[in-house]
């Protein structure tokens, strides 16, 4: 069976043709700037040279038609016809309560996603457009949602319970979800894979970091605690995103600022974080460059970046009561050689100790750990859009 993987964003999609006999990528691709003038898609087929093609595209009904021209081109596509891609998983990023596994998209579960647009204002509605679309292109084969939520439902009570009124979670479902499942779950048990342990006795934190951050604690197969809450604005110092704050903080640059919610809201998920700190860049690479030529802002942004990752090391290592290993990911995760070295240090007492020769590699997957180190560190490229593939040829074979 031939998968078809889509990730639609508000203004992009993103997709991928993968084949499930042997799970090779037969081609990926992007369509940017989806309703708005000079709309455009780049196909990258398998073994061929890539394809630009510029076309204005209203909706992402257009944006998907264009995907699908593409696939079954004679000259550059991978399919003779649509009837070899056997069903569509989609990446949707808020399932709420509802979902703790993938699911075939029905009324039903539309309605589910539907609800949550209002914790995920940015994400649900393009996640439903692309949905949409493909359904009505594609009508014959099942479709498939999967949840960045979803592998975090195993937490319990009190490790997703916010100490807000009781009625705030019963009306509103106000309670810590947690994002980037896809690649938490990916990671883990490739993580338990390399360990040689059965992903049940296994005690493991994944640092999902990228320009939006996230950590998870697994012990025995379920995720215990992850970094990000209610939205992905809790947690980790980020790119634009400020983070764990004190919430009073919201209520006085509110007043101070003449802020509305919609501004603040902008303010800390947008203005905030390493760019905001730093006054440089949303770049990590770019604010190390700074801090590097003595920008001192630079170099107290990074300070923090390291102290909140190290601070939730330590959390998680209480709460799992020892750890197996560590194991970054994502795009600063996977590239960050200096990161990754400076959250490692000073963690011995933990049983972390990095061998800072063999951590000197970029996207690959390897074992950093010093060879007398308690805790293995891991670098482990994820890759989410495998997990899409996997679950969807799972439900629908």
């Amino acid at each position: 069976m031939k998968v078809l993987v889509v990730n639609a964003g508000s203004s992009s999609i993103k997709y991928q043709v993968v084949d499930m006999t042997d799970e090779s990528v037969l081609a990926v691709g992007l369509v940017d700037r989806v309703g708005i003038p000079g709309s455009t898609l780049e196909h990258k087929p398998l073994g061929k040279d890539a394809v630009v093609i510029k076309k204005d595209l209203p909706d992402h009904t257009a944006g998907m038609e264009l995907v699908l021209e593409v696939l079954v081109n004679p000259e550059y596509g991978v399919v003779k016809d649509m009837d070899e891609i056997g069903a569509a998983g989609h990446r949707v990023v808020h399932g709420g309560e509802s979902f703790a596994d993938s699911v075939v998209i029905d009324d039903a579960v539309a309605k589910v996603i539907r609800e949550c647009f209002d914790i995920a204002p940015l994400h649900n509605p393009p996640n439903l457009m692309g949905i949409e679309a493909c359904q009505k292109l594609m009508p014959n084969v099942k479709h498939v949602a999967v949840f960045d939520t979803a592998f975090h439902q195993t937490m319990e009570p009190q490790n997703y319970m916010y100490a807000l009124p009781y009625e705030a979670y019963e009306k509103y479902r106000i309670r810590r979800y947690g994002f980037h499942g896809t690649s938490h779950f990916y990671v883990s048990h490739r993580a338990a894979e390399l360990l040689g342990k059965p992903y049940e006795e296994c005690k493991i934190i994944t640092l999902h970091l990228g320009n939006g951050a996230s950590m998870a604690a697994i012990k025995n197969g379920k995720v215990v605690e992850t970094s990000m809450g209610f939205t992905p604005l809790e947690g980790l110092v980020m790119g634009t995103r400020s983070g764990d704050i004190d919430p009073a903080i919201v209520f006085f640059l509110m007043e101070k600022l003449g802020m509305d919610s919609a501004e603040a809201n902008n303010y800390f998920n947008k203005k905030s974080g390493m760019l905001g700190l730093s006054g440089v860049s949303n770049d990590l690479r770019d604010v190390e460059e700074a801090a590097k030529a003595g920008n001192a802002r630079a170099q107290i942004a990074l300070k923090v970046y390291y102290n909140a990752i190290q601070g939730y090391i330590g959390n998680y290592f209480a709460k799992l009561n020892g750890c197996d290993c560590l194991v970054f990911t994502a795009g600063v995760g996977e590239n960050g050689i200096s990161m990754r070295e400076n959250i490692c240090a000073n963690l011995e007492a933990l049983g972390i100790k990095m061998d800072v020769e063999k951590n000197k590699v970029r996207g690959k997957e390897v074992d950093v750990a010093a060879d007398d180190s308690k805790v293995r560190i891991f670098v482990i490229p994820t890759n989410e859009e495998l997990v899409i593939a996997r679950d969807t040829y799972r439900l629908t074979k």
